[in-house]
Order: C-alpha cells, then sequence, then structure tokens
C-alpha cells in the first residue's frame, strides 16, 4: 500500500482531498476515510466503508473531475470528533463532514456529506 501524508488537522483532509483528486488518485481519497466512513454520495444515496469509496472516486475521477481549494470555515472540535465545512465554489448548498482524531493523532473522515443542496433550489 502507498504511504500517503496524514491528516495533522482536520482541515488537512480537505486540502490532502483535492491534491489527490486532482492527481486521480483514487486510493489516496479513500485514504481520508476510517474503513467503515459513511459518504452521502451519490445524491440520494450512500457509499459506506473505505473500499466502497475508492470504487466510488474512481468511476467520479475517470470522468476528469477536477475541485478546486475551498477556504474551510471555523472547525469545531470535541474531543476526538471535529465538524469541518467549506462554503462550495460550486451549486452545492454546503459541505459537512466528521472526522475523528486517529490513534497515531492524524485525522479521518468517518462522515462526509459533500453536498447540501438549499431547499427551494
Amino acid at each position: 500500500m502507498t504511504q500517503y501524508e496524514k491528516a495533522q488537522t482536520p482541515e488537512d483532509i480537505t486540502r490532502l482531498f483535492v491534491e489527490r483528486s486532482n492527481a486521480g488518485d483514487a486510493a489516496g481519497v479513500a485514504a481520508l476515510y476510517e474503513e467503515d466512513a459513511v459518504l452521502a454520495y451519490p445524491p440520494g444515496g450512500q457509499t459506506v466503508g473505505r473500499a466502497a469509496i475508492q470504487a466510488l472516486w474512481e468511476k467520479v475521477l475517470a470522468s476528469g473531475a477536477r475541485f478546486e481549494p475551498e477556504t474551510p470555515l471555523p472547525t469545531l472540535i470535541h474531543g476526538d470528533l471535529a465538524l469541518t465545512a467549506t462554503p462550495p465554489k460550486d451549486a452545492a448548498g454546503a459541505r459537512a463532514q466528521v472526522a475523528r482524531r486517529q490513534p497515531d493523532g492524524s485525522w479521518l473522515r468517518v462522515l462526509d456529506r459533500p453536498e447540501f443542496t438549499p431547499v427551494g433550489r
């Protein structure tokens, strides 16, 4: 398995996601998630588990998807849990993730909702 840079802060995950996605590295994107993480994607569905998340991102990245860095909103941290969010540059409405501190001090996503479309759209 490839050795990936670990997220030392919850906010690092967003930066690493953009870098790995734009490099076409679905395994690297999946490595940002806990083994049993839940991703609320595709719209209206859920993808559960790192392997399924990797398979999903392989399809998304094969389509040529590109991502722009987004400035994170202030992170809320309580113990080993963090709530991160970014105002998107696309029409997704908002993005929110829950990350958990790992035993080595790094952070991984456990819940990810990459888009909230506001009511009325």
